[in-house]
């Protein structure tokens, strides 16, 4: 199983040979294939082969890559995930508004208490309105509860001057963390057969990340707790490399203990599960000692 995230941040060139990633720089690199999960590009002064992109591509290993300011800016992701992609995808086109809804509305409701727990785990009493809106939360989430639940959210963990849309620290590594996330949960959609473009609850036209962007959700939070405990005055290399061991964290999933790149696999294929067999009792969320 893999399990190893390599981080190329500085001049290099990348290749394949006999089944490893070859990293050539003042000396040379392998790492074979079978133990890797993500490779992040951080530094535009990296080349990499054709040979090498098609065999990441074969073993389902996530590519992100990075511009000038080593923030994630694009992702590869292969065509065909799995041998039956033409089924899974028409048993996606298939999935009834009613499933979907009550699909999201499960997903909604456990980000929520999420933020609730995270919340209680700093000791504020916003927790108490958050647990407030779960029981609010009516089908579809259409009095949208999460929404209210962000905003009371944000501004009891980074106070109330703090708004999403902002250009800040804290903001940076947010959307650092989530770009993370996301490009997690693409790898996932994708290896199972399903598209990324056709969401639950999301559809905008312009986000060919729909389905991910729904699937999320319920991580986030782990996001905010590993920012909120970071407490920097910057967001710059090392902080970003100490988000990225976010995705090696372990998690509590199915009674098992497993990294988060793990726990978002099962999460993923549970919905789908859900999905398919109309029995939202299927879908698996984690558990932490915090959340």
């Amino acid at each position: 199983m893999s399990w190893r995230t390599v981080i190329i941040s500085s001049t290099a060139k990348l290749d394949y040979q006999m089944g490893y990633l070859v990293i050539r720089k003042d000396d040379v690199t392998k790492i074979h294939l079978s133990e890797i999960e993500t490779v992040m590009i951080e530094s535009t002064s990296v080349s990499l082969t054709a040979a090498l992109l098609c065999e990441l591509t074969k073993k389902k290993i996530k590519v992100i890559f990075c511009d000038e300011k080593r923030n994630p800016s694009s992702e590869l992701i292969s065509y065909y995930g799995a041998h039956d992609t033409s089924l899974k995808v028409r048993n996606q086109i298939a999935w009834t508004d009613d499933i979907k809804k009550h699909v999201w509305t499960e997903i909604v409701a456990e980000k929520i208490r999420k933020q609730a727990l995270h919340l209680q785990h700093w000791k504020c009493e916003e927790a108490d309105l958050l647990y407030q809106y779960i029981n609010e939360i009516e089908f579809g989430d259409v009095t949208n509860r999460e929404g209210h639940a962000a905003k009371v959210y944000f501004n009891a963990l980074f106070g109330m001057d703090f708004t999403r849309s902002a250009e800040n620290v804290t903001n940076a590594a947010l959307n650092y963390g989530y770009s993370l996330l996301l490009s997690t949960f693409n790898r996932c959609v994708v290896a199972n057969g399903y598209i990324t473009q056709l969401g639950l609850f999301h559809d905008n036209v312009f986000n060919q990340f729909n389905l991910a962007c729904d699937l999320m959700e319920p991580f986030r939070p782990l996001v905010d707790l590993k920012v909120k405990k970071m407490a920097f005055p910057f967001f710059e290399k090392e902080e970003k490399h100490e988000m990225v061991s976010l995705l090696k964290e372990e998690v509590t999933i199915g009674n098992r203990n497993e990294y988060l790149t793990n726990a978002i696999k099962i999460y993923t294929r549970s919905v789908f599960d859900a999905l398919n067999d109309n029995d939202v009792s299927q879908i698996k969320f984690y558990r932490t000692n915090e959340l």
